[in-house]
C-alpha cells in the first residue's frame, strides 16, 4: 500500500492525475463535455442536483431515488421557461442533470455539492423554473452549482494515451473526454467490469465506481460495505489475470457526515515502482508509474 495527495473533488483530483495540473474548467462544464454537451461559443453550463430550499438554506437531497423520476418528469415540462436561452439537458443518475444554455456575463456563486450552504437566489428563467419544480414536487427541485464554461486544457501526459474511461459519472468521464480519449456511459455497475475487460484490446483502461462516494453521501455504510465487497468480487473475476493494475480513490467521503474528506489517500499497484508505505506526490505518480512499464 501506498499513499498519494487526496482532493477534494473527483475533478481535481483526476485533472491532476492525468496532467500534473489541478482542471482549469468548471466542474459543470466538464460534466457537459462527458455527456456530450455543446458547450460551444461561450456557452455556460450549470450541474443541477435534487436539493431541497428551505427559504434560507440549500439541503442537497441524497437517497430520493424513489422520486427521482418524478422531478425529472416536472423538470421536463418546465423546460420551456429556458426556451430564449438555446438550453439543453442531460440527465443521468438520481435525478441530476447538466444544463447548458446561452449565457451573459459571469454566473452566481452557489454553494457546493455535498454540503449544505445558503440558498442564493438564481435570477433569470432558471431561477423561475427551479421554484416551478419545488412547488410540484413538495420542495423537491433542482439547484445549480460549479457553474462555468470550459477554460484551459491541460495537455495529459505523454505516456498515456489511446485509453478508455468507463463510468457512471460524467464528471471522471468529462475529465477523460476534455483530454481526448475514449468514454463509455455505463450505469449499471456490473455491466461496466466487461465493457472495461473488452476496452483492454484497444489500449489503457480507467474504471471508475463512484457507488462508494454515493453511499458514503447517503450516510449508509452497510450499503458502502457491501458494494466495496462486489467490486472486489468482480475485479477478481473480470481482472485476476491482468497486470499492471492502479487501484486509487481521490478523497475519502464519511458515512456519519456525508461529506468528502480531505487527507492523504491510499493507492495500490503491482507495478515494483515505489517503497512499501511511500507518500508520492499527486503530479509524480502517473509519471512514475508510466516510466517503469517502458
Amino acid at each position: 500500500m501506498h499513499w498519494t495527495t487526496g482532493r477534494g473533488y473527483t475533478q481535481l483530483f483526476l485533472n491532476e492525475f492525468w496532467t500534473g495540473h489541478p482542471p482549469d474548467i468548471a466542474r459543470a462544464a466538464i460534466e457537459a463535455c462527458g455527456l456530450g454537451m455543446d458547450m460551444s461559443h461561450n456557452r455556460m453550463a450549470f450541474r443541477m442536483s435534487p436539493a431541497f430550499i428551505d427559504g434560507k438554506t440549500v439541503h442537497w437531497a441524497y437517497g430520493v431515488d424513489d422520486r427521482a423520476e418524478d422531478l425529472v418528469e416536472s423538470v421536463k415540462s418546465n423546460f420551456y421557461l429556458l426556451e430564449d436561452r438555446n438550453p439543453q439537458i442531460e440527465f443521468f443518475v438520481h435525478g441530476r442533470s447538466v444544463i447548458t444554455m446561452e449565457w451573459d456575463g459571469e454566473p452566481q456563486q452557489t454553494p457546493q455539492a455535498p454540503v449544505d450552504g445558503p440558498y442564493v437566489p438564481i435570477e433569470d428563467p432558471l431561477g423561475e423554473l427551479i421554484l416551478k419544480v419545488a412547488s410540484e414536487n413538495d420542495g423537491l427541485t433542482i439547484y445549480p452549482w460549479g457553474i462555468g464554461r470550459v477554460g484551459k486544457v491541460y495537455p495529459p501526459f505523454p505516456a498515456v494515451k489511446n485509453m478508455t474511461a468507463i463510468s457512471d459519472s460524467p464528471t471522471a468521464l468529462g475529465i477523460a473526454a476534455t483530454l481526448g480519449h475514449r468514454i463509455q456511459l455505463i450505469p449499471d455497475l456490473d455491466d461496466r467490469f466487461p465493457a472495461a475487460r473488452r476496452a483492454l484490446r484497444d489500449g489503457h483502461v480507467f474504471l471508475h465506481m463512484d457507488e462508494v462516494d454515493e453511499y458514503s453521501h447517503e450516510k449508509d455504510a452497510h450499503k458502502k460495505i457491501r458494494v466495496l465487497e462486489h467490486i472486489d468480487s468482480m475485479m477478481e473475476e473480470y481482472f485476476s489475470d491482468i497486470e499492471n493494475v492502479v487501484f486509487f480513490v481521490d478523497h475519502g467521503t464519511s458515512c456519519v457526515t456525508g461529506t468528502h474528506i480531505l487527507m492523504d489517500v491510499p493507492f495500490r499497484t503491482d507495478i515494483e515502482c515505489f517503497k512499501e508505505g511511500e507518500h508520492v506526490e499527486l503530479d509524480r505518480l502517473v509519471p512514475a508509474l508510466m516510466e517503469k512499464l517502458q
